[in-house]
């Protein structure tokens, strides 16, 4: 046994066992990503080092990072090496786009194939695909509404959450959004008579809502921070093929934003309500606010570095 732990000492201490451990690490094990958006926050903020557990849901295709080139070729015809669980409702993963499946995107799981979705203002309304007695089981009578005759669970990880929030960072809401844009998303628009949510009429027909079913061995990914956040809404279900894995633990976390993406939104980023702790009384336009975040800026969170984010996302938010 001696003999066997010095060699691999000795091989792991080599340029080529160093690189093979270090290659092995990245494919299988765990991979390191940066929170690029505000999509996540108040769980994940701009700026958060993470590392990310690939084995998770099985063990997706190895690829080199950054250029993403996959270094073996998809066997079983599911994007994964090994298959396994798919996400569970209410995880944070780490897939790629469906649209782009180059780029990696971190965001919620709210439902699984053979649920149905009403989102309305302020609102996400699941029907979970194991029918209503599961979701009287499962459920606080105040959480359940009845339409179209079955029921939804109103908004059903929002007190499980705390970093969940529908806190518009422009002049408007994503509900907005997707009537403006609605022949260009996923959702369908809906008229839902028995449900209490204002009435819209950009067209012949009544809307109230958005509605979609998600398919089979698919995945609907939504942001915690619901009205500022790219996800299934717009681009549709994620299958299992392009799952990577979930965020494991932070290894670094740094506020890095200029006062021009914090007040301003330039270049994505707009965080007013982060602003108005750092500037206090000061406008938050004002020269006066703009020194004051720029001292600010560069800060080190300490409290998020070496976190595990399992445990993280079930805290209030600081910021």
């Amino acid at each position: 046994m001696k003999k066997l732990a010095s060699k691999f000492l000795d091989f792991s201490s080599s340029w080529t066992g160093t690189i093979i451990i270090v290659l092995f690490f990245v494919f299988f094990i765990a991979q390191s990503f940066v929170i690029p958006s505000g999509s996540m926050k108040r769980t994940l903020l701009i700026g958060d080092f993470l590392f990310a557990k690939k084995f998770s849901y099985g063990i997706p295709l190895p690829e080199v990072p950054i250029v993403g080139i996959k270094v073996l070729p998809d066997f079983n015809g599911n994007g994964h090496l090994i298959a396994g669980d798919g996400p569970k409702r209410g995880d944070i993963v780490i897939f790629y786009v469906p649209t782009n499946k180059k780029q990696h995107f971190v965001k919620r799981c709210v439902a699984k194939g053979g649920d149905e979705l009403l989102y309305y203002d302020k609102h996400l309304l699941i029907h979970f695909v194991e029918g209503d007695e599961y979701i009287k089981k499962h459920y606080d009578s105040s959480k359940i509404v009845k339409a179209n005759g079955k029921l939804w669970v109103v908004n059903p990880y929002m007190d499980k959450f705390p970093g969940i929030q529908y806190k518009p960072e422009y002049n408007g809401n994503s509900f907005l959004l997707m009537l403006y844009r609605m022949n260009q998303i996923d959702m369908k628009p809906v008229y839902v008579e028995d449900l209490d949510a204002p009435v819209m009429s950009l067209t012949k027909e009544p809307i109230n809502a958005f509605y979609k079913k998600v398919e089979p061995n698919h995945y609907y990914m939504m942001g915690d921070n619901r009205d500022n956040s790219d996800d299934s809404r717009f681009w549709g279900s994620v299958p299992y093929s392009l799952i990577i894995g979930t965020p494991w633990a932070t290894y670094f976390s740094l506020e890095f934003r200029s006062y021009d993406r914090v007040a301003k939104g330039e270049g994505g980023g707009r965080d007013h309500q982060l602003l108005k702790k750092v500037c206090g009384d000061s406008d938050l336009l004002s020269k006066e606010c703009e020194k004051k975040w720029n001292r600010y800026r560069f800060t080190i969170r300490w409290d998020r570095i070496f976190r595990n984010i399992n445990k993280m996302e079930y805290e209030k938010p600081t910021r």
